[in-house]
């Protein structure tokens, strides 16, 4: 396991930017009223196999050079199997790959939310040319956060300034704080 919601997100996160990505949608949807927490990742990347998406679980399946296993998904699927929920891909060759993920909100062994707005940060370091769009919920109050509009008031300015990224990290974190305020 891995040690919060962020961590495991930003895994499929990077698998999706591997993929030729260039627009990356991150949903965390909590609801009180169901007792979930729905993660998905949505991109526009090469898309898998119907067999690949078979097989993406099983820790020795993976495209990566750099080692013989992948672990992101597996990890996120022994999740889902130990917190009463369910791992749902979607993927079509040359369309991308939509991941959800779901799990019961009040399970004892769920690890924390971590640290969303670092997550986005990183993912923007390793990426800056792929648009990266977050939202969170609780029930019905959503804080949504979209890097093409970040950059586009940033006028040619580099979103991957460390001073930039660092704003970035502290809005996403308060927006969170927000609505969960909102929502409890």
């Amino acid at each position: 396991m891995m040690p919060d919601l962020a961590t495991h997100l930003l895994e499929i996160i990077q698998n999706s930017i591997a993929a030729g990505a260039r627009n990356v949608c991150i949903r965390v949807l909590e609801s009180i009223v169901s007792n979930t927490i729905v993660m998905e990742v949505e991109d526009d990347g090469k898309g898998m196999s119907e067999e690949t998406v078979r097989s993406v679980t099983d820790p020795f399946t993976t495209s990566r050079t750099t080692r013989k296993v992948g672990l992101g998904t597996s990890f996120l699927k022994g999740l889902t199997d130990a917190c009463d929920g369910s791992l749902s891909i979607e993927s079509e060759l040359g369309k991308g790959t939509t991941v959800t993920a779901k799990v019961r909100r009040d399970h004892i062994d769920l690890p924390g939310m971590g640290d969303f707005g670092e997550m986005i940060m990183i993912c923007i370091q390793g990426a800056e040319e792929c648009d990266i769009r977050f939202e969170y919920g609780v029930d019905e109050n959503r804080f949504l956060f979209d890097t093409a509009e970040v950059k586009e008031m940033l006028e040619g300015v580099s979103i991957a300034e460390p001073e930039i990224l660092i704003w970035i990290r502290g809005y996403i974190n308060e927006g969170i704080e927000r609505v969960k305020e909102i929502g409890l």
